[in-house]
């Protein structure tokens, strides 16, 4: 279920600390699959250095902090790319597939062969593409939320969402069929 990022207590953008405390486990899970539990560390350290650094340009009229944290994340990360993109080609994460003794061996195989897939689609996609689906999938940002984390307007989200669940869903094999 989505978070309502919107009905959530209000932080000042001036504290830290209070910033840190109810915002990093979110981003840290975002970076961290983005980019890895190390690099992902560093990221978010530096998101919350910059978020008070910059904490005059935040503008409560735009959207709530989070949004704009998760935007100062996404940029971040850009510098990361390659570490993303590596992960993304060689990486299956362990979280999306059961190790539990419902799944038999075979099954196992195919839920990691489709990861795979997954992971090798999603390093092909353009960056806003990624960027979008990210924040949408892992963040679980509404549309407009992820428009203004990334400063871009609401209808290229919703295009660049399009594109990249169209592209997803043509990479991995529909229910019950081997690709």
């Amino acid at each position: 279920m989505k978070t309502h990022i919107a009905d959530r207590e209000s932080v000042d953008a001036g504290d830290l600390a209070g910033l840190f405390d109810r915002y990093a486990r979110e981003l840290l899970r975002y970076c961290a699959r983005r980019v890895g539990d190390d690099v992902a560390e560093d990221v978010v350290a530096e998101t919350f250095l910059l978020a008070y650094e910059r904490r005059e340009r935040y503008d409560p009229t735009r959207g709530a902090l989070l949004p704009w944290l998760y935007g100062i994340a996404t940029n971040l990360l850009r510098r990361h790319l390659r570490t993303e993109l590596r992960l993304l080609r060689t990486a299956v994460p362990a979280d999306l597939v059961s190790e539990g003794p419902a799944l038999r061996s075979a099954e196992r195989v195919d839920a990691q062969r489709s990861v795979a897939r997954l992971a090798a689609v999603l390093a092909k996609l353009p960056r806003r593409q990624r960027d979008v689906l990210m924040l949408y999938a892992v963040a679980e940002l509404e549309y407009a939320e992820i428009a203004a984390a990334l400063d871009i307007p609401l209808g290229s989200v919703q295009s660049a969402l399009h594109r990249a669940r169209t592209k997803v869903r043509a990479a991995l094999p529909a229910e019950g069929e081997n690709r």
